[in-house]
Order: C-alpha cells, then sequence, then structure tokens
C-alpha cells in the first residue's frame, strides 16, 4: 500500500466513523463505538469529527447526554491539539455551540476564550443568518460568565466591536442581550450611543424599550443631546434625574 493510498484509507475511516456518530435514529451502540475509534485515533480530523456528535439530538436524553460527556472528555483529554479542532467547529457549526465552549473553556486561558467568543460574534453580526441559535448562546454564554466579560480579549475585537452591532439585529432577543451585555461594560461614548439609538429606533416596541432603559440606568449613562425624545418613551419606573441620566424607582424585577 502506497503513502497515498494510507492516507487515503484514513480518512475514508474517519468519515465512515463521523457519519455513525450523527445517526440520531441508529443504535447507542454504533455511535459509542464510533466515538472509541475516533478517540483511539486521535488525529486533528478524527477529534474535529467527534465534535460533530454535539449537533445531534437523540431520541433517549440520558444516552444522548452521556455520548455528548464522553466527546467532552475524550477533548478535553487531547489537551491543546483538540484546541484548533475544536475552534474549527465553533466557527463552522450552528448548533452544539454550548458544548463546544464547554469543551474550550477546559483546553484555553480565558482571555483567548473570550476572545474567539467575541470573534464569533462580531462575524455573526456581518452576516444575515435566518437562525439567531447561534448568536443567542454566545450572548447567554457571555451573561452566564460576567468574569470573562471583564477580561481583555487576548487578539481579535474588542468588546464594542463585537457586541455593538448586535444592537441593530433584526431579532428582538439577540438586540435586549446586546444591550445587556453593553450595561455590562465600563461606561463608553459608543455604548451610550449605541444603546440610545436602540431605543429610539425600538420606541414602539415596549419589550426592547423596557429593556434598553434598563440597560442605560444599569450602565450609568445621560441621554444628553436626545432628551427630549427619551423623555416621550420613559415609562414607570425609569426617569431621568437632573443630568439626564435614566434612573429607575425601586428594584430591578430580574434581580428580585
Amino acid at each position: 500500500m502506497g503513502l497515498f493510498d494510507l492516507f487515503g484509507s484514513k480518512e475514508s475511516a474517519v468519515r465512515r466513523l463521523g457519519q455513525k456518530l450523527v445517526q440520531k435514529y441508529g443504535p447507542p451502540e454504533g455511535r459509542g463505538k464510533a466515538i472509541e475509534q475516533l478517540a483511539q485515533m486521535g488525529t486533528p480530523e478524527a477529534l474535529a469529527t467527534l465534535c460533530l456528535r454535539f449537533t445531534v439530538r437523540t431520541d433517549v436524553g440520558i444516552q444522548d447526554d452521556e455520548e455528548k460527556d464522553r466527546v467532552r472528555e475524550i477533548l478535553v483529554e487531547a489537551g491543546p491539539a483538540a484546541a484548533a479542532p475544536v475552534r474549527e467547529f465553533l466557527a463552522q457549526q450552528e448548533s452544539g455551540v454550548a458544548w463546544g465552549l464547554r469543551v474550550l473553556a477546559a483546553l484555553v486561558p480565558p482571555p483567548e476564550l473570550l476572545g474567539t467568543v467575541l470573534a464569533l460574534l462580531r462575524r455573526l453580526g456581518q452576516e444575515y443568518a435566518r437562525d439567531p441559535e447561534k448568536k443567542l448562546v454566545l450572548l447567554s454564554w457571555l451573561q452566564e460568565h460576567p468574569d470573562l466579560l471583564a477580561l481583555a480579549p487576548a487578539g481579535g475585537p474588542t468588546h464594542g466591536e463585537a457586541l455593538l452591532p448586535l444592537l441593530e439585529d433584526s431579532v428582538d432577543d439577540v438586540r435586549i442581550s446586546a444591550a445587556r451585555l453593553v450595561s455590562r461594560l465600563p461606561a463608553s461614548e459608543e455604548g451610550r450611543a449605541g444603546l440610545i439609538a436602540l431605543l429610539l429606533r425600538d420606541r414602539d416596541n415596549a419589550r426592547v424599550r423596557g429593556e434598553v432603559l434598563q440597560a442605560l440606568a444599569d450602565l450609568g449613562a445621560d441621554v444628553k443631546g436626545h432628551r427630549p425624545d427619551v423623555e416621550g418613551l420613559l415609562v414607570e419606573p425609569f426617569f431621568l434625574d437632573r443630568e439626564g441620566r435614566v434612573k429607575r424607582r425601586g428594584a430591578d424585577p430580574r434581580t428580585a
């Protein structure tokens, strides 16, 4: 057997195992065996193929979680060799992203993980996507890891470069999630302007309007230059203080 035949046979084997791996209605024994065989190969291609198990959900929930957790263990045990395949998975796939993030969080330092998440969000903010799931998963990840959000990313876009374009997304939940995250960043003119622009654009959307007013209050931002317009959009319990900052009477019901 020649060298190219050997490489070709390995690639074919990885493809065959990958097909078994994502057969959601296939026997669990077949998927389990494929997982272990790919783990034994340990090549970048095999590790990348293992990630595909995160993209399907089988009917038996317990079995599904166990198989995915086994894949997670294998990838984490592979160490630095798995980092690039997992990043590739996160960049290319629309589902299974939360599992991929769990793996990457165990493989790279937090600033590097943050840089990857922000780079993905910036790219998604520049593209049209019919399904907002991936954006929402990435945004939720940042919301659930405030310690990560507080770091400086290791390379790639800044927080603002990744999050501010999402304030103009076509999906309400994406705009709301982005606004909440912007409110947790250090106060900046770009963040203030982006939130005010969103408030004025979504003046007739009560749900978004309330969230943006809360974000402005959390940020401690003023609305100078837009006070008359913003005053016409205020609803209880929000008001403007003497300096034009958005304030809220009472506790935030989201944390009450």
